[in-house]
């Protein structure tokens, strides 16, 4: 459970740094494009402000031609030569009035102008582009009829108008004029600039519009982040999972060192007990053979000196006995208890085993009691005892097939004031013999196994105050509980 949740932490932040890396790198891409619009529609606006003022003093100039309305006019013949945006120029000396034609909107746009001190506009057709331009004045009044599309400088234009995907149009009382058509997908992120021309005289509104499709997008920077993050995440995933298994490593070897200690502990401890009783009888029967020996009449120093020393020698095996014994005696564990959260015990222990579990196609199970209060124990010890419970159970599952293989451990407060920890398997179980001679030393029911572990782990768990045992016979499975003193008094 442990290695999915990791696995699935590694994937959750792989996809939170590409998705991260990636929206980065799209907005910053949107906000280059809209920098570049929004610059290239104020180069718009600035440049056709500039020939709406030039109208505005072309016809400024104009004015100042008179009080000579042969001269003013004559001036204005020539306007079309020398800008070819204006198509036509209209003069109407005072007394005069205008064609027929446009006689009523000439009219009113003078009579405007007259008021206000400025060019006004008259007979407006921005679908034709083009618009008439009215200036008042005494003695002529003058009228040009005006080309947009002649009016934009083109040799200064920031965008290629065929090419470029901004649309430019020009908008004034409902009407419209296309400048530049650009190109407009019906999905994207949309940029939009709209403002009205320096001019007063010819208050014409820009508005340029941008669309950037999905397929301007920097995908292959984008893809090139993601796979990068990818591969990065993923070496130092490898280097956590090296590091992970190297503190593994050197957790079970001094792990194995303590328990080979242990056994070799236990193992002495029993080849002691095993040989006293012969070394005993061996003393018993050279002694008694000794006085024996002494009632009988030839030669018999020498049977003496030989049987004194067969008793010196048993003495001195046995001393030497003693002496290993003594020697591999393990210390009293509870001196060196310490308060241990067991929760954190177990999951040390499952750690230590992931790779075996995993192996083997065993899950765990840990079910924690709330209030769960510390246990009093040597952690080296406590630790021996945790991985051999588990490791009997993964070599007990061997036995079962896959769904069934399941350790469970259970951590609970127990009565008088200790706490409980249960291991349990769904393995074939144990025989009744078994169950009888489990923690009995050099006794297993595996073909392969020694006999000390259980025995060992019940000295282990009893030198630190508390007690290892086989529980109730179940249906399937055996559960081992250790019972450990608790650190504080339950209330």
């Amino acid at each position: 459970m442990n290695t999915r949740w990791r696995r699935l932490a590694w994937l959750g932040a792989w996809l939170l740094v590409a998705a991260v890396g990636a929206g980065w790198l799209g907005f910053a891409r949107l906000a280059q494009l809209q920098a570049a619009f929004e610059t290239d529609a104020r180069i718009v606006h600035r440049l056709l402000s500039q020939q709406m003022v030039q109208n505005d003093a072309v016809m400024a100039t104009l004015v100042l031609l008179q009080p000579s309305p042969d001269g003013s006019a004559a001036a204005a013949q020539r306007l079309p030569s020398v800008y070819p945006r204006i198509l036509s120029a209209l003069t109407q000396p005072e007394g005069s009035s205008w064609p027929a034609a446009l006689a009523t909107s000439l009219a009113s746009a003078q009579a405007a102008s007259r008021q206000l001190g400025r060019p006004q506009l008259a007979r407006t057709d921005l679908a034709a582009g083009r618009y008439w331009l009215v200036q008042a004045g005494d003695p002529v009044s003058y009228a040009l009829l005006l080309d947009l599309q002649a009016t934009v400088p083109w040799f200064e234009w920031p965008m290629d108008a065929k090419a470029s995907p901004v649309r430019v149009v020009l908008v004034h009382d409902g009407q419209s004029l296309v400048l530049q058509a650009g190109s407009i997908p019906a999905r994207g992120w949309r940029f939009d600039f709209r403002k009205t021309l320096a001019s007063p005289s010819q208050p014409f509104d820009v508005l340029a519009e941008r669309v950037v499709a999905w397929g301007e997008l920097p995908w292959l920077a984008m893809l090139t982040w993601v796979l990068g993050s990818a591969a990065t995440l993923a070496a130092a995933r490898l280097l956590w999972r090296q590091r992970e298994a190297r503190l593994r490593a050197e957790q079970l070897l001094r792990l194995g060192q303590v328990a080979r200690l242990n056994t070799l502990g236990e193992l002495a401890a029993g080849m002691a007990h095993e040989l006293n009783q012969p070394l005993t009888a061996l003393l018993a029967s050279t002694q008694a053979a000794q006085r024996l020996l002494g009632d009988t009449p030839p030669d018999l120093e020498t049977a003496r000196t030989a049987m004194a020393q067969s008793v010196q020698q048993a003495r001195r095996a046995a001393d030497v006995v003693g002496r290993l014994r003594r020697l591999v005696e393990r210390p009293d564990l509870a001196g060196h208890a310490q308060a241990v959260a067991l929760p954190a015990a177990v999951q040390e222990a499952l750690h230590l085993l992931a790779p075996e579990l995993a192996r083997r196609g065993v899950a765990s199970e840990v079910d924690v009691a709330p209030d769960l209060p510390l246990a009093l124990a040597e952690p080296i010890a406590l630790q021996q005892i945790i991985h051999n419970l588990l490791t009997n159970a993964m070599q007990a599952l061997e036995q079962v097939p896959a769904p069934q293989r399941v350790v469970q451990l259970g951590l609970r407060a127990a009565a008088g004031g200790r706490v409980l920890l249960s291991v349990r398997d769904h393995g074939p179980g144990l025989s009744g013999e078994a169950r009888a001679r489990l923690f009995e030393p050099f006794y297993s029911s595996r073909a392969d196994g020694l006999g000390l572990g259980l025995p060992l782990c019940e000295s282990l768990a009893e030198a630190m105050g508390g007690h290892l045992s086989l529980g109730p016979e179940l249906a399937d499975g055996a559960e081992f509980l250790l019972l450990l003193p608790a650190a504080q008094p339950l209330p």
